[in-house]
Order: structure tokens, then C-alpha cells, then sequence
């Protein structure tokens, strides 16, 4: 059974920083990608970056590109996404999301196989 279980969400303050993480298990992490979707009160879940757990490429929506970074650790099935310079736009439950990298980059919720349960990251101003 494929679990992904995220970590690390919160109340912070706009220019602080949080690191989410999303433990993967039931399929085999090297095979596949991740990524952080999020969906702020209101509106749609949109990806926001996605990495090839292979080889590492890393991919970013224009709203985060330059203050958030994905990155894995293999060794653990864990996927990570170090979020600085938080805006209180980047208020929103972020979940994690594994499968085909191009299902991924597709920035469709109906093409993502595998969902975590979420976690809301709150920024304050």
C-alpha cells in the first residue's frame, strides 16, 4: 500500500521560513517522482514543484521559483520542500504527491496517483 505522510507545516510569519516533509513507502521511490501540490482557501490545488527522485531535476511554479527548494534523501523515501521568504499568498494546505513525472508536471489533480493527507502551512503578516 502506497503511504505518503507529510510533516513540518505551521503558523509562521511572512519573511520566515518552513520545511515540509513527506515520508513515502509501498512503491519503490527511485522509480518514480514526488511533489508539492497546494490549495489555498477557495481556490483549485495546483502544483507547485516537482522532482525526478532518479536523477534530481527539479521543477517550479513561477510563484515559488526562488524561495522554495525540493529536494529527496533516497536513502530515506522522504521528499522535502524548504520554503523561505513565506507570503502570506503561500497560505494553504500543501500535499505531497508521487507517481508518473509527466502525470505530475501536468499540474492535474486527476492525473496524480498517489496523495498524502496534507498539511496547512498558515503565514502570517
Amino acid at each position: 500500500e502506497v503511504q505518503l505522510v507529510e510533516s513540518g507545516g505551521g503558523l509562521v510569519q511572512a519573511g520566515g521560513s518552513l520545511t515540509l516533509s513527506c515520508a513515502a513507502s509501498g512503491f519503490t521511490f527511485d522509480d518514480y517522482a514526488t511533489a508539492w501540490f497546494r490549495q489555498a482557501p477557495g481556490k483549485e490545488r495546483v502544483g507547485i514543484s516537482c522532482i525526478n527522485n532518479h536523477n534530481g531535476d527539479t521543477y517550479y511554479a513561477d510563484s515559488v521559483k526562488g524561495r522554495f527548494t525540493i529536494s529527496t534523501d533516497n536513502s530515506k523515501n522522504t521528499v522535502y520542500l524548504q520554503m523561505n521568504s513565506l507570503k502570506p499568498e503561500d497560505t494553504a494546505v500543501y500535499y505531497c504527491a508521487a507517481g508518473d513525472l509527466e502525470r505530475l508536471l501536468a499540474n492535474d489533480e486527476k492525473m496524480v496517483d498517489y496523495w498524502g493527507q496534507g498539511t496547512r502551512v498558515t503565514v502570517s503578516s
